[in-house]
């Protein structure tokens, strides 16, 4: 296949905005695969703050990155809608790029999901701490009840931001069965 699929491509976006001694955010920790990737990206210069509300994506993710001796990532036990609290304000404008994977935690309980709320919230958080030319890659995984809430709530959401502020992307597969998740990218003018 020659296009890309859809968490490829959430990397290549981030790839072209993070470098060396970056600022990430890791908006939905899971299962720390974003994190780690965040982490060397940003280098032993750089910093991730990573968040979630489960204990066992936190001990997830401390357990990759400890595996691999990196520390460079700061983990946070709450919602992302914490954002612009947690992360230390001379940081704000310098954040380089961040990633949310909506939804479940994979192989968790299905029952505990993002909200639409919470994610705009740390949407228009973070869209204050970006640096200009900063990319918010949000993964949409809408294949069951509450993530078609969801994806609904957040596709008008961001529709709506000034195009002076922010280009927003949607890519995805159309023609896919079982509602194959898809990206939005946001990325901040100024």
């Amino acid at each position: 296949m020659k296009l890309d699929r859809v968490l490829p491509f959430s990397h290549q976006l981030l790839q072209k905005c993070i470098g060396d001694g970056d600022i990430a955010v890791d908006a939905t920790m899971g299962n720390g695969h974003d994190t780690l990737f965040l982490a060397h990206l940003v280098g032993e210069k750089g910093k991730v703050y990573s968040f979630d509300i489960q204990e066992e994506a936190l001990r997830s993710t401390q357990e990759k990155l400890t595996n691999q001796n990196i520390q460079n990532a700061s983990l946070h036990l709450c919602g992302h809608q914490h954002i612009s609290e947690t992360i230390p304000k001379e940081l704000h404008s310098k954040v380089s790029g961040a990633i949310f994977n909506l939804g479940y935690l994979p192989g968790g309980d299905k029952s505990i999901v993002t909200q639409a709320n919470t994610t705009i919230s740390a949407i228009e958080q973070l869209l204050h701490v970006l640096a200009p030319e900063g990319i918010i890659v949000l993964v949409i995984y809408h294949g069951h009840e509450e993530g078609a809430v969801e994806r609904d709530k957040l596709l008008s959401y961001v529709k709506s931001i000034n195009q002076k502020e922010a280009h927003v992307l949607q890519y995805q597969f159309i023609n896919g069965a079982n509602n194959p998740p898809f990206i939005v990218a946001i990325e901040k003018i100024k």
